[in-house]
């Protein structure tokens, strides 16, 4: 039931959060240039620690890695960049909010198998 309010997480916020910021780009509202800059240290502190907790039980912590490398630094760059933020960056965080709705709705349907 846990993975299914993760997967439920990233399709309603996650997703939407990315494709709003991607499609908006440099019209986003400043306030949330703060938002994406403390919300992409956060993903990349967290990850760290889940990335650590994993090795240390010999699991693949794959994801984690993608979310370090990917994930929290674009939101990072955008958050320090604002509107100066080029749009390539915008159309890679469009392209990582279409792929959470789809790699999170695909394992939300498919949970129980």
């Amino acid at each position: 039931m846990k993975e299914l309010y993760v997967h439920l997480f990233h399709i309603l916020i996650v997703g939407t959060l990315f494709l709003y910021v991607g499609i908006m780009s440099t019209n986003v509202p400043t306030f949330m240039f703060p938002v994406l800059l403390g919300l992409g240290a956060i993903i990349v502190f967290y990850h760290i620690y889940k990335t650590y907790l994993k090795v240390a039980e010999n699991k693949n912590p794959w994801v984690n890695l993608f979310h370090i490398f990917i994930v929290g630094p674009l939101l990072i760059y955008i958050g320090y960049n604002k509107q100066a933020t080029p749009r390539p960056a915008y159309e890679f965080l469009l392209m990582l909010g279409f792929a959470s709705i789809g790699y999170h709705g695909y394992y939300a349907i498919n949970s129980d198998k």
